[in-house]
C-alpha cells in the first residue's frame, strides 16, 4: 500500500502500514461505558462547575474536564483487549451541542483535553507493547441540528442552523483535536450529508492553518430499514458525495446491528476507492432502548465481514463493551483486510 502524498510521513505512515497488513480494531461505545459508571450530577460538575446554572448530568464530553480518570480508564480498557484505534470522547464537544448546557465556550478546551487524555492512554499501552502501534481518532459528531431538514413540520423551509455556523463549530473543534495530539480525524454518525460537508470544509481549513494534513475518516449512519441516511442517500450516493475529500476511510456506524449493517457495507464495497470502516451497534435496541446482543453473537456476524473481504477497520458503537471488542478482535484475527489501490484516491 503506497504512501498518499498529503499524509505526514511519520505517524500517518505507520497507520497506513498497519492498515495494509491487517484488519484494525476500533474501540467500542464510550457512552455505554459511561452509563455503566452510574454517575451523578456531582461527577459532571466537579469543583469547577459546582455553581453552573444549568444541569450537566448527561454531558459526557465534559467528563474529560471533571472526571478525566474515568475517561482514561475507559480508553485503557478498550486498548487492553486489543483495540488499535481509540476515539476521543468528543461526540458532542462542539459549540452547537454544548449550547444545551450553556458551555459552548468550552468547545476548544474539551476537544484538546479529550485528545490529550486519549493520546496519553494510547502511548502508555503502546510502550508496554511496541510491536502493536495504537492510534487516536479525533471524533467530530453530527451536532444536534440538521442543515438539510426543517425541525418544524409546519415550516419545511425553516432551518435552525446554517452551513456557516456548522463550519465555525467544526473548525473550533478540529483545531482543539489536532492540538491535543490526535492521529486522524473522523466525521462520524453522519445522518445529514450537508452537515458532513460543513465538517469536511472545516477540517480542510484546519489543515491549512496547521500547514499539514492528517488522515480523514468519514462514517455515515443508515437510520432505518430504508437503507438510506436521514437526508435520503443510499450508501453509494453517500460515498460519492464525500469522496472529493479524499478520505482515508468511508464507512458506517450506529443505528443498526452488524447483521443489518452488512448489506450496506457490501454496497459501499462495490464503489469505494478508499478503505472501509464499520462500527455497528450491539444488535438492535430492545423495548427498553438497551442493546443486549452478546459479544459472541456479534463477533460471529462480524467474522463474515472479514471473510468477505469488505472491511479494513471494524469496531463497535452503541452497547458495545470491551468484552465485545475482545471477541471481535479474536473473530477477525488472521483475516485479510479489504484490498484497494489506495493511490487511485489521490
Amino acid at each position: 500500500m503506497s504512501t498518499l502524498p498529503w499524509f505526514d510521513p511519520t505517524r500517518t505512515q505507520k497507520l497506513i502500514d498497519c492498515l495494509s497488513e491487517r484488519i484494525m480494531i476500533l474501540d467500542g461505545a464510550m457512552g455505554t461505558m459511561i452509563q455503566k459508571a452510574d454517575l451523578e450530577e456531582a461527577d459532571f460538575r466537579g469543583q469547577r462547575f459546582g455553581d453552573h446554572d444549568h444541569d450537566l448530568k448527561g454531558n459526557n464530553d465534559l467528563l474529560v474536564l471533571t472526571r478525566p480518570d474515568l475517561i482514561a480508564n475507559i480508553h485503557r480498557e478498550f486498548l487492553e483487549v486489543g483495540c488499535d484505534l481509540i476515539e476521543t470522547n468528543t461526540f458532542n464537544a462542539n459549540r452547537i451541542s454544548q449550547a444545551d448546557y450553556a458551555l459552548e465556550e468550552l468547545s476548544a478546551e474539551i476537544n484538546r483535553e479529550a485528545a490529550r487524555i486519549a493520546s496519553d492512554a494510547a502511548r502508555e499501552v503502546e510502550q508496554n507493547d511496541p510491536s502493536r502501534p495504537r492510534f487516536v481518532i479525533g471524533v467530530l459528531g453530527p451536532t444536534n441540528r440538521t442543515a438539510s431538514i426543517s425541525p418544524d413540520v409546519s415550516s419545511p423551509g425553516y432551518r435552525n442552523v446554517d452551513f456557516e455556523q456548522l463550519v465555525e463549530a467544526y473548525l473550533e473543534a478540529t483545531i482543539g483535536l489536532l492540538e491535543g495530539g490526535v492521529d486522524a480525524i473522523m466525521v462520524e454518525t453522519v445522518f445529514d450529508t450537508l452537515n458532513a460537508k460543513a465538517a469536511i470544509f472545516a477540517v480542510q481549513e484546519a489543515f491549512k492553518q496547521k500547514e499539514r494534513r492528517w488522515p480523514l475518516m468519514i462514517s455515515g449512519t443508515i437510520t432505518d430499514a430504508s437503507g438510506r441516511t436521514l437526508s435520503g442517500q443510499t450508501p453509494e450516493a453517500f460515498y460519492f458525495s464525500v469522496a472529493h475529500a479524499q478520505p482515508l476511510t468511508v464507512g458506517f456506524n450506529c443505528a443498526l446491528g452488524a447483521e443489518q449493517l452488512k448489506p450496506h457495507v457490501d454496497d459501499l464495497d462495490r464503489v469505494a476507492e478508499c478503505l472501509i470502516s464499520a462500527h455497528p451497534n450491539a444488535g438492535l435496541p430492545n423495548e427498553f432502548g438497551e442493546y443486549d446482543e452478546s459479544p459472541e453473537d456479534m463477533a460471529a456476524v462480524i467474522r463474515e465481514f472479514a471473510r468477505d473481504g469488505v472491511i479494513n477497520i471494524i469496531g463497535g458503537c452503541c452497547g458495545t463493551t470491551p468484552a465485545h471488542l475482545r471477541a471481535i478482535a479474536e473473530a477477525v484475527e488472521g483475516e485479510q483486510p479489504r484490498q484497494i489501490a489506495v493511490a487511485s484516491a489521490a
